[in-house]
């Protein structure tokens, strides 16, 4: 028995809910065991999640029961997953450079890229015998799949959640750098008004 995360992005996104309602109905038996599943879309450069399935079964432990699924989803819908995905006009000051962040963060990369701009796609958290049980689960739709070790992946956002806490202050820092800069700018400018207001009172009434 293995335990996985797997990612499976559609062509159809009407595919994917007709797929999650499906798992909703069989999400136990001898070959597979599903406890959570997200249904999520990438909408201009945001993972963003629609729809969920927590079956109330541990395939893990308790804290796995939809825990890992439901930190991908915040991981991949926020500052580390639009490194990942290149969105980097929304992240400003930037701790960690792309390159740097692909190459620590390599299994989120991949689901990242498994759900490109308009994408739909399930994430599923299931422990397994074999993988071709689930994989029948979408045979009849247009999908890609992607599976990875759910101990690895929950590393991973472990690391991606240190990385997105240390760009949050690096932002917060650089903000307050600029905000003290342009300050002093203004009150620089400020003086230079009031200076020039004397020179001209003085020149008029010299």
């Amino acid at each position: 028995m293995t335990e996985n995360v797997i990612t499976v992005a559609f062509e159809v996104e009407s595919e994917a809910y007709q797929a999650i309602n499906g798992l909703k109905r069989d999400y136990a038996n001898n070959d597979y065991t599903i406890s959570h599943v997200s249904l999520v879309k990438n909408t201009n450069g945001h993972i963003v999640a629609f729809d969920s399935f927590d079956s109330g079964v541990d395939t893990l432990d308790d804290r796995a029961k939809g825990g890992i699924i439901g930190a991908l989803v915040g991981v991949l819908g926020g500052p580390v997953g639009m490194i990942l995905g290149g969105s980097w006009g929304a992240l400003i000051g930037s701790a960690v450079d792309a390159g740097d962040a692909a190459k620590n963060i390599s299994l989120l990369e991949k689901v990242s890229e498994a759900i490109p701009e308009g994408k739909t796609a399930l994430l599923v958290l299931a422990q397994e015998n074999e993988a071709e049980s689930i994989n029948r689960k979408f045979e009849n739709y247009k999908v890609e799949i992607l599976r990875q070790d759910a101990a690895e992946v929950a590393q991973e956002i472990e690391e991606a959640a240190k990385l997105q806490a240390e760009m949050e202050r690096e932002t917060r820092r650089r903000l307050r750098e600029e905000k003290k800069a342009d300050h002093k700018q203004k009150v620089q400018d400020k003086k230079a008004e009031i200076k020039a207001k004397f020179a001209a009172f003085k020149e008029k009434h010299s």
